[in-house]
């Protein structure tokens, strides 16, 4: 009589092709290999989710192999592939998918404010911000010309009337190619205090000049 044993499973690993992945545009292919070990299931996790098969999702190569079709930013993992036998069982390390996306939803704050008015003399600091991965890169163009600054960030300080107008924040990413951008109209003029304050000596001097005449 012949005799079949099951050989025990060691050094599970996975691994990652193509290692780098675009948005909507790749299709990632994770496979799990062993050194040793006959007789294989395989079993796939998502954090702590099990994967299966859907429209997206393909098992392959019994199980082996886990291929997910047109990767979106929200697939990045970690993955990790559970090999078993009758007799033992292996778990490989956590892989996460490099994706590239964006840059979209972005958003652009001043002074940490929803509001787009601000009194003559203000220092302002424009936030600008995207969803990307890599980075963006960020440039700005105030009233349709650059101005030599980059990063997310605008600092002006002691700002004038003839500083309102239209600020843009342009995004790119070079691994993607896509650029994005958001407009906000900033309006510098008096701030009511000023006027207050105006107000209030006028009717100071007033009530002086009142004074003396009687």
């Amino acid at each position: 009589m012949h005799l079949s044993s099951t050989e025990t499973v060691s050094n599970v690993t996975v691994s990652v092709n193509p290692p780098s992945l675009m948005e909507f545009n790749s299709s990632a292919v994770i496979t799990c290999s062993v050194s040793s070990g006959s007789s294989l299931s395989f079993l796939w996790k998502n954090g702590s989710s099990e994967v299966a098969a859907g429209d997206r999702v393909q098992l392959t190569d019994g199980g082996s192999t886990l291929t997910i079709v047109n990767v979106t930013r929200y697939d990045w993992g970690p993955f990790r592939c559970h090999a078993f036998n009758l007799v033992s069982n292996g778990t490989s390390d956590s892989v996460n998918l490099t994706i590239s996306y964006g840059p979209d939803d972005m958003a652009l704050t001043v002074n940490g404010q929803s509001t787009t008015s601000f009194p003559v003399g203000s220092n302002l600091t424009m936030l600008c911000s995207a969803q990307s991965s890599p980075p963006a890169q960020f440039h700005w163009a105030v009233r349709g010309k650059l101005v030599n600054t980059t990063g997310p960030m605008l600092e002006l300080f002691s700002v004038s009337k003839d500083q309102s107008g239209s600020y843009y924040c342009l995004a790119f990413n070079n691994h993607t190619n896509i650029n994005s951008s958001i407009t906000k109209h900033i309006t510098i003029g008096e701030s009511s205090g000023s006027e207050q304050q105006t107000v209030s000596v006028w009717l100071l001097r007033l009530l002086l000049l009142f004074g003396f005449l009687l």
